[in-house]
């Protein structure tokens, strides 16, 4: 667990899963792919979050969804689940089986529809998070999601999220480069402060130079190794170098995630199956796949970029 405490930094990988065209998972697709991230050397891999639909999973897949990737990772990383429920009962009750079917650590989301709206009080956030923590008893993460969607963190939020032990890291996920800075700003005026990760993935190299630590992505479910590559650049200073990197990857990153955002999931995995790591690029209904307009604009782009 010492991989997952303060202060961290690192790339987490939030990679996609693969599907069968029935919408079923293709669990041998999802070893192959897993191992596929694994070789790229992420500092950890986080599943059962957006990009891997969770919203569209049924508990008992989720579960599996771990067992299977900590098989396949073998120790070669952390693995991180996301933790979605709506009470603070039902989120310990989840993490406790996630970690037993394999979850070093949790990404909290946050408890929905509770903490849609502003203000929220600081004694709620801060309670829920802490009895996540001490009840499962694994490192974790809490989000920032754009303002309205969830807890803002303020200087005293920060201060009293500080006060949990086990919060090693806060997904900056806002989209909003005011919010992003607020997040670090807040984070730098308390001792033994958590990371800030991005979750920005239209700007994370500009997420990387406001300050934070590094990212806990979607975009990494591909090219994982550079995006690695470019915050470690930027870890050591050299910037000129994670901006070459960035400027050969952005133009897919925006293109995936730009409105509605909700479809770069199909976007995503059409691009992976470009790559020949899906065999399908199917999504769960409600969601709905990409046009064929766009499945030519992501091949374009994508080979640009030299990810096929």
């Amino acid at each position: 667990m010492t991989m997952l405490a303060r202060p961290y930094s690192g790339l987490i990988a939030a990679p996609l899963l693969p599907m069968l065209p029935d919408a079923s998972i293709d669990w041998d697709g999802l070893r192959s792919y897993m191992a596929w991230i694994g070789q790229q050397r992420p500092s950890a891999v986080a599943m059962n979050m957006d990009a891997s639909e969770v919203v569209s999973l049924r508990i008992e897949e989720q579960l599996e969804v771990i067992r299977i990737c900590k098989e396949v990772l073998d120790g070669s990383c952390p693995l991180l689940s996301g933790v979605l429920a709506g009470s603070t009962e039902l989120a310990i009750e989840l993490g406790r089986s996630l970690k037993k079917a394999g979850a070093e650590g949790l990404v909290v989301f946050p408890a929905f529809p509770t903490f849609l709206g502003t203000p929220l009080p600081i004694e709620m956030v801060t309670h829920f998070h802490r009895s996540i923590a001490s009840g499962v008893e694994l490192p974790i993460v809490a989000f920032q999601f754009p303002r309205g969607w969830g807890p803002d963190f303020t200087p005293e939020l920060m201060k009293a999220m500080c006060e949990i032990p086990e919060l090693f890291a806060i997904k900056e996920s806002s989209f909003d480069a005011q919010m992003t800075i607020q997040a670090v700003a807040s984070a730098g005026a308390v001792s033994n402060r958590p990371a800030i990760l991005t979750g920005s993935d239209t700007f994370i190299f500009e997420a990387l130079m406001m300050g934070c630590d590094g990212a806990l992505i979607g975009f990494a479910g591909t090219a994982t190794r550079e995006l690695v590559e470019m915050q470690q650049a930027v870890a050591r200073g050299d910037y000129n170098h994670g901006k070459q990197i960035w400027d050969r990857l952005s133009p897919i990153a925006r293109y995936c995630w730009r409105a509605p955002v909700r479809d770069f999931r199909p976007r995503m995995k059409e691009l992976l199956k470009l790559q020949g790591q899906f065999q399908h690029a199917t999504v769960r209904l409600p969601q709905l796949g990409v046009s064929d307009h766009e499945r030519a604009e992501i091949r374009r782009i994508a080979s640009e970029a030299g990810l096929i």
